[in-house]
């Protein structure tokens, strides 16, 4: 079997960490090489939280530590998002760099990356660690699990620094077309924390249990060790990216074309959260906490079928990145057509099982009738808009990719706050559509998300940007 034995020899070379040159040869078989293990680290940067759950939820006092976890992961979100700006804003600097065949400068990139990220990041582990009981109590905590899980939130928001520049490294290896070395650093730390977290949490031979703190320490364990093995590879001499002492000088330059980039990257998912909780608020007012679960439930599908959709939008910003750097701009257009064709067919498929099968997927979480109902609605109304969100996500990445981020910010501003939460809202209690109403509102405001992508993308003003 030829095809099968090329298919197998293809993904071998994926996880390999074999460094390629983006801007020659196959399109299709780059965008492979590198959406592979983008995919797989996303799937192992979604195991934290669900680790910590599982292991949590099997401690007595289980409700008020699920509870805490729940809350700090939500505070810590913002983190993420910080931590995904700068990523998105050094992918596109440390691409372009790639590019011109000017390693040194992208390795400068890098460093200046580092400081920025560290300089961030302290700030945040400081104000969480002073704050943390101020901010659980914030997020709604009653009084015993404010008291119960404040050492939790301390480690947790503390641990800036790892979260942040798990991040950020990570776009570095990705902007150098280095995908593999970012998953396993992804495989590092989510393995450590698997393996350490029932260790600390229900203790192990002359190791304490430390219950709910028990969960935290391991997470942060988890996230430096990888880290450390980023910082390995990004100090040695053995790949592209080699940063030297000399390199971390200030460069107010590279900073400021950096934070012009990261900023409003940053800012997009900040759009983007803010318009998700306020649909969750409108389900959760209209419909009760029965159809906030069912909702829930069927984001929680959405969020697990869309990561490889996430991966090839990922590999698509790397290859715009790098072959505007070398002046390919045709290539790095065919690149985007050829994934958005590639992630439009596969949200396809996800959306034929969201419309015909969708009892079958909520009904593997709930047997409750009324929430199976919501759950089932939701998932169908929302599959109808698969495909526009599969290639609207990888036009969006393209545009950040080649620099352009405030185009991309711009547009999740009108798509989300202009017209996906005010039609919600119309929709919902205007038209007393109640959650119906919300979820009808997403896969709208994907379309005109992805058809204003479409426009600017085709427009063609990306191609010229300057990084």
């Amino acid at each position: 079997m030829p095809n099968l034995s090329k298919i197998i020899q293809t993904i071998r070379k994926s996880l390999n960490g074999e460094e390629q040159d983006y801007t020659q040869g196959s399109i299709r078989m780059a965008i492979v090489l590198l959406a592979i293990p983008m995919i797989l680290e996303l799937c192992l940067e979604s195991v934290f939280a669900v680790v910590d759950m599982y292991f949590v939820g099997k401690l007595p006092n289980a409700n008020a530590a699920i509870a805490t976890v729940g809350l700090t992961e939500s505070v810590v979100s913002l983190v993420f998002t910080l931590g995904i700006g700068l990523s998105i804003g050094v992918t596109a600097l440390v691409s372009r760099r790639i590019g011109e065949k000017n390693p040194e400068a992208a390795s400068r990139v890098g460093a200046q990356a580092i400081m920025v990220s560290l300089a961030l990041s302290i700030v945040i582990a400081i104000v969480g660690v002073y704050y943390a009981e101020g901010i659980l109590a914030l997020m709604g905590a009653k009084p015993e699990v404010v008291e119960q899980g404040k050492m939790f939130t301390r480690i947790l928001m503390g641990s800036s620094p790892a979260i942040i520049l798990l991040f950020m490294i990570n776009g570095i290896f990705r902007g150098a077309g280095d995908a593999s070395m970012s998953m396993k650093s992804l495989w590092i730390a989510s393995g450590i924390n698997i393996i350490l977290c029932p260790i600390f949490i229900f203790g192990l031979g002359p190791i304490p249990a430390f219950e709910l703190t028990g969960a935290a320490i391991a997470t942060t364990i988890g996230r430096s060790s990888g880290v450390l093995y980023q910082c390995y590879h990004l100090f040695s001499n053995k790949r592209s990216i080699k940063i030297l002492k000399s390199y971390f000088n200030i460069d107010w330059d590279i900073i400021k074309n950096l934070l012009n980039v990261a900023f409003p990257a940053t800012l997009q998912f900040f759009i983007q959260s803010g318009s998700w909780i306020f649909l969750a608020y409108l389900v959760s007012s209209t419909g009760g906490t029965i159809a906030s679960a069912g909702y829930q439930i069927a984001i929680r599908n959405i969020v697990f079928f869309i990561l490889p959709a996430w991966g090839l939008s990922n590999a698509a910003a790397t290859l715009v990145g790098q072959n505007l750097g070398a002046k390919q701009t045709q290539r790095a257009e065919d690149s985007v057509i050829l994934t958005s064709i590639y992630s439009g067919v596969f949200m396809g498929i996800v959306g034929i099982l969201f419309i015909f099968i969708p009892i079958f997927i909520i009904g593997l979480f709930t047997s409750d009738a009324a929430v199976l109902a919501y759950g089932v609605e939701s998932l169908r109304i929302i599959g109808y808009g698969t495909v526009f969100f599969g290639v609207g996500m990888v036009l969006v990445q393209a545009l950040n990719g080649a620099g352009d981020t405030k185009t991309p910010t711009w547009i999740n501003v009108v798509s989300f706050w202009v017209i996906q939460v005010p039609l919600a809202y119309i929709l919902a209690i205007y038209f007393n559509w109640g959650p119906s109403g919300v979820f009808w509102a997403i896969p709208i405001a994907d379309a005109v998300l992805t058809l204003a992508a479409w426009y600017f993308f085709k427009k063609g003003a990306w191609k010229t940007k300057e990084v």
